[in-house]
């Protein structure tokens, strides 16, 4: 009887096993997560690295690399040459007196007078269509210049007559400008007297 009693039945030990056995892989369900996140996520974080940051720099440098290209130029851009002595004042000189019915001299064509921006309305447009003009009368006479400043309205007036006679038609001339120059010339030199305005030339014609 006491024999019986000291070897326990087979089957309860088997009943052990089975729940142990039942539990190894729950755990392992559980710790799935885990590991799948240590697995991927160099790769996801690469991935990011790959195809989200690195256009973004990439397009953020594209942008600054041209301010920054404009901004080394300006550092390093040599100052403007100097002239020499006495060319920037003969120059400015006559950047300052050429103007509308002003005096202006330029090198080259002797003695000289400007008339600039000069606007009128031409013959035959109802107002419509206008030139505007800007031109140099020139010639050898040294007293030129003189005699157009001390006569500059009556200059201005004679100019505004000869062009507001133009029309459209004369404009469309194969040699309008020089007929106009011949015009001018011949108005002027009448109402001083003598030849003084040689040769006119245009710098501005705009019909509009």
């Amino acid at each position: 009887m006491s024999a019986k009693s000291e070897n326990p039945p087979a089957s309860g030990a088997a009943d052990v096993a089975a729940p142990a056995a039942a539990k190894a892989p729950s755990k392992l369900g559980a710790l799935l997560p885990v590991i799948l996140v240590v697995v991927l996520a160099p790769a996801v974080s690469w991935a990011v690295a790959q195809f989200v940051l690195l256009p973004q720099l990439k397009a953020e440098l594209i942008k600054a690399l041209p301010a920054a290209a404009a901004g080394a130029a300006a550092a390093g851009a040599p100052p403007a040459a100097t002239p020499a002595p006495g060319a920037p004042a003969k120059a400015e000189k006559a950047d300052k007196e050429g103007g509308h019915g002003k005096k202006g001299e330029a090198a080259g064509v002797g003695h000289s007078y400007t008339f600039e921006n000069i606007v009128v309305n031409l013959a035959g447009t109802m107002g419509t269509r206008y030139l505007k003009t800007t031109f140099m009368v020139t010639g050898s006479d040294p007293t030129l210049r003189a005699q157009f400043e001390a006569n500059r309205p009556r200059m201005i007036d004679l100019s505004l007559n000869v062009l507001s006679s133009l029309t459209l038609a004369d404009l469309d001339e194969p040699a309008a400008k020089n007929i106009l120059r011949e015009k001018l010339s011949a108005a002027y030199n009448q109402a001083l007297g003598r030849k003084v305005a040689e040769q006119i030339y245009f710098s501005d014609f705009v019909v509009q």
